[in-house]
């Protein structure tokens, strides 16, 4: 249990789950540093500032210090040669600096995310711990935030932050997003997710001078707390995860925060979008599409694009209808369109058979794989029946182009496609988190493809490099927990992985 209630402050906080919309105002951008998108070729996740995008690991059911479900989370450093499994550094509530201690149940690392939150140059980690205990409740959650450096992430002095209001059950951390959404401050400001709000937290750089200049970095202080009745005016809105993206192209990021519809029918993908701007951040309208959500510039004009992924969209009784539903909205001058563009399996082109419990659309993930300039999406289906074999899990990726996404070499694997390691197994649900990265930054990002639940939870986190060609499992390999030089035993390695 932490026992300190932390001096670091929500800047805003905002309810989900009832009313009207309104906008977080901002200090005043007298401390404006760049602004910056969150474009697929801009994500941050450089952590020792060389160039080279890092990949950071949640492993949120890992033993630590003897205490089950603990949970951790390992970097591997970019390099010209990709990642591996020596330049690493692993990290829990034991690691020496980071505030709490390991306990079980913290489920640390459930949720990760990146950003350079104090403009130093160099990514910092946002963990997400809804496990944690603290003096208001048991599970009411916590976010700690561990720093980079030229030597890479470190949990020196890392940084602590709860709700204003910590509430037992609330499960703070259940998601973690960083960008640049106001011009307030040089760094990027941080959302954080429990079961039923939405929390902004900011670093407020005038605290540098009075902490002199051994240590610049920027504290967190509180700058306002608003709290809004609700969001969507129709519907209620039981919030599950966040995406970023320059959707307006006016150089700000925009915050999109999806879940699924609660209340006379639930289970429905829904998503509350805010825009960023200047001086604030601003609640616009809600969109159909959820609870899986992410981000990136697929048609190559400029706006950042949504897609949403609904794995199971249900019936009046609440058994799924279809194997998963994903839907693209593109980006222009007022966000994301009101129209979505909706992909299946059954869709002519894309490869495979809609079928009850397949999941598609469970996991996503938006990038360039092949480097012609147009992201592509990465779509995870961890319940897809390999031939008889139930919920053994696949992915596929969708192609990018001039018109927006196209089933035109389109491509699928499971773990019985030649080059895949492995074979496909009931319950594996390969394909649970899909993430594209590019650490050996050649302009053309691989596939991580995690099966969290992959050897009796240990989970598994398979490599699929790109090429000219866009991604192939030729050469493709394995990691999980062990394979870094952590604890591995029910770890569920793989369930969270940095975009």
């Amino acid at each position: 249990m932490r026992k300190n209630r932390s001096t670091a402050l929500a800047a805003a906080s905002f309810l989900l789950l009832s009313g009207a919309g309104m906008a977080l105002a901002t200090a005043p951008a007298a401390y404006a540093g760049t602004p910056g998108g969150t474009h697929a070729s801009d994500r941050n996740s450089d952590f020792n500032g060389d160039g080279y995008e890092d990949v950071l690991v949640g492993a949120p059911g890992a033993t630590v210090s003897g205490q089950k479900g603990a949970g951790l989370v390992t970097v591997q450093y970019g390099s010209p040669k990709g990642i591996g499994t020596k330049n690493v550094a692993r990290f829990s509530q034991s690691t020496a600096g980071v505030s709490g201690a390991a306990e079980a149940g913290d489920h640390f690392g459930q949720a990760v995310a990146t950003g350079d939150l104090d403009g130093d140059g160099y990514d910092d980690a946002l963990i997400g711990i809804p496990g944690e205990d603290l003096y208001e409740g048991k599970d009411a959650g916590g976010v700690a935030v561990l720093w980079g450096s030229k030597a890479g992430l470190t949990g020196a002095a890392s940084d602590w932050i709860q709700a204003v209001e910590p509430a037992e059950g609330a499960q703070f951390g259940l998601a973690v997003a960083a960008a640049h959404f106001t011009a307030y401050n040089p760094g990027d400001l941080i959302a954080v997710l429990d079961k039923n709000s939405l929390h902004t937290f900011g670093y407020a750089p005038e605290a540098r001078a009075a902490k002199g200049a051994a240590d610049d970095r920027s504290p967190l202080k509180k700058r306002a707390t608003q709290r809004l009745a609700g969001l969507a005016a129709d519907r209620d809105i039981l919030p599950k995860s966040l995406t970023t993206g320059d959707y307006d192209d006016n150089g700000y990021a925009d915050l999109v925060v999806s879940g699924v519809t609660t209340g006379a029918e639930p289970g429905h993908g829904w998503s509350a979008y805010f825009s960023g701007s200047e001086g604030f951040l601003t609640y616009e309208r809600e969109l159909r599409g959820g609870p899986a959500v992410a981000s990136g510039d697929i048609d190559n004009d400029g706006y950042d694009d949504l897609v949403t992924g609904e794995p199971h969209s249900p019936d009046d009784g609440g058994e799924s209808l279809t194997g998963g539903l994903v839907g693209v909205r593109y980006g222009g001058p007022d966000g994301p369109a009101a129209e979505a563009q909706w992909w299946t399996q059954d869709t002519a082109g894309v490869p495979g058979v809609a079928e009850r419990g397949d999941g598609w659309g469970a996991d996503l993930s938006v990038a360039d794989t092949n480097g012609d300039g147009y992201a592509d999406v990465a779509i995870g289906a961890p319940g897809e029946d390999i031939g008889t074999v139930a919920d053994a899990g696949a992915v596929w990726i969708l192609r990018g182009g001039k018109g927006g996404l196209t089933a035109t070499g389109a491509k699928s694997w499971d773990q019985n496609s030649k080059g895949v390691p492995g074979a496909a197994e009931k319950g594996d649900k390969w394909g649970a988190q899909v993430r594209l990265t590019d650490p050996n930054r050649d302009g053309r990002y691989g596939l991580l493809a995690a099966a969290p639940g992959e050897n009796t939870d240990d989970g598994v986190v398979w490599v699929l490099s790109a090429g000219s060609g866009g991604v192939t499992a030729t050469g493709s390999w394995t990691y999980g927990a062990r394979s870094l030089g952590a604890p591995a035993a029910d770890a569920l390695f793989g369930a969270a992985i940095d975009e």
